[in-house]
């Protein structure tokens, strides 16, 4: 399904931009990941005329951010259905793993609803976070690999969202975090975003974004880019 002209997303060099899309399928663990993550990237798609869903697996209840809000399952599912409308997705899937146990549920399993989705939505390619989850969380790390696992069932084009290892370094020396960063060999393409559309989906995500330091650090140290990575390239 993937038009091999390009679209007008800047890159680091010349040569590297993404494939023309058409559609995407963005594959996260919990709500939030489709906007404090990906929603840069999923503003940019939709700017360049792709149309672009989210599948997330959980319904993020486990969190210890924002516990003064009521029954979090369902916050979070209000937050991730007007975060998605914030993006200009065409819409989302929300399924009912628990938070952070991922990592139990077969792999089969997982990657089964991301071709079942793929079959209803689509996609030229599937967008997820880089390997090692970003931040190490088990959850983001089985997201990303159930979406390969579908991918290598469906022949698509997997891109993750990255951060550069200078960025991963400053968080982990601020916060004791342990986030995974890319050294610039590793990054196949960094774009310039415009973060008005990610700014108003985080914003909808009020029970986790309100006291998040490390979120905002982040943002701050990546500035207007956003750097992705190939886990599965597209067709030659």
């Amino acid at each position: 399904m993937t038009d091999t002209g390009t679209q007008a997303i800047p890159g680091r060099a010349a040569g590297q931009v993404l494939p023309r899309l058409a559609r995407v399928l963005a594959v996260c663990a919990h709500p939030d990941d489709e906007s404090f993550g990906l929603g840069a990237v999923l503003a940019a798609l939709a700017k360049a005329g792709t149309s672009s869903s989210v599948l997330c697996f959980t319904h993020g209840e486990a969190s210890t951010l924002g516990l003064g809000g009521g029954d979090l399952r369902r916050v979070r599912a209000g937050e991730l259905a007007a975060a998605a409308a914030a993006l200009g997705t065409a819409g989302t899937r929300l399924l009912d793993y628990p938070d952070g146990r991922l990592a139990g549920i077969p792999l089969s399993r997982l990657g089964g609803h991301v071709h079942r989705q793929v079959e209803v939505t689509g996609p030229d390619a599937l967008l997820v976070f880089d390997e090692g989850g970003i931040t190490g969380h088990p959850d983001h790390c089985r997201a990303t690999a159930a979406a390969l696992a579908a991918a290598a069932r469906d022949d698509l084009t997997v891109i993750a969202w990255a951060i550069p290892d200078h960025v991963a370094g400053a968080l982990n020396a601020e916060f004791a975090t342990t986030c995974t960063g890319r050294p610039p060999a590793q990054i196949d393409l960094t774009i310039t975003v415009d973060r008005a559309a990610q700014l108003k989906a985080i914003a909808c995500h009020a029970s986790q974004s309100t006291h998040n330091p490390v979120l905002w650090r982040r943002l701050e140290l990546q500035g207007d880019r956003e750097h992705l990575r190939y886990l599965r390239k597209p067709p030659a």
